[in-house]
């Protein structure tokens, strides 16, 4: 391999492989030797950026995270003005992306699935990261809830959480059935029926 003055070179090459190959194949399922063959550097180098495996896998967990928090923000740059609207325009553009990727699933998802029970690094990731998610989507929808739009009777927080558990179910869903309809279906019945305000009942 030619020596580059980059630092960040080899790290960086040897989490896009990791990436790569957990998301085909599976933590488990994915070797160092793998790794550095697909990164294209010497399996000794893994160990001179990265202290084990599972530390490995907490890194793209992180540079995975950041990734959803800058298609996120993308995603809001051109939303609606209205919360409600523009929660239905972010995960609309998550579902163009699972169709893009061919219905590989969320790497979170996956590894918390994977991992999550044997390994305290993963776990303390995965951890944080859903709770950056939920607290970006509760911050939406306590918008949506003082604009009318979704029910006031929960917390914003929890509802935030509901609507996470359930869109991770979906992905699960999407993996089985190769289609995206589950994550669709699964926006569309919450936030327009299951979290929407309640009718008014008659006197």
């Amino acid at each position: 391999m030619p020596r580059t003055a980059d630092r960040t070179d080899i790290p960086r090459r040897l989490t896009e492989a990791g990436y790569l190959l957990f998301t085909r194949h599976g933590y488990h399922a994915t070797g160092i030797q793998q790794i550095t063959d697909q990164a294209g550097v010497p399996k000794g180098s893994f160990y001179n950026h990265f202290d084990s495996k599972d530390a490995f896998a907490a890194q793209i967990i992180r540079n995975y995270a950041d990734w959803v928090s800058q298609a996120w923000a993308q995603c809001l740059a051109n939303a609606p003005d209205d919360a409600h609207g523009a929660i239905h325009h972010v995960f609309a553009r998550f579902v163009e992306h699972h169709a893009r990727t061919e219905c590989q699933g969320c790497l979170v998802g996956n590894f918390a699935a994977e991992v999550a029970e044997s390994s305290v690094a993963c776990r303390d990731v995965l951890q944080s990261c859903l709770q950056v998610w939920r607290d970006r989507l509760a911050v939406l929808m306590a918008r949506a809830q003082d604009e009318g739009s979704l029910r006031r009777d929960l917390p914003a927080d929890v509802l935030s959480i509901l609507f996470w558990d359930a869109w991770e179910g979906a992905l699960l869903r999407m993996k089985i059935e190769r289609s995206t309809q589950p994550l669709s279906d699964t926006v569309e019945r919450l936030l327009d029926h299951l979290l929407a305000p309640h009718a008014p009942t008659a006197p």
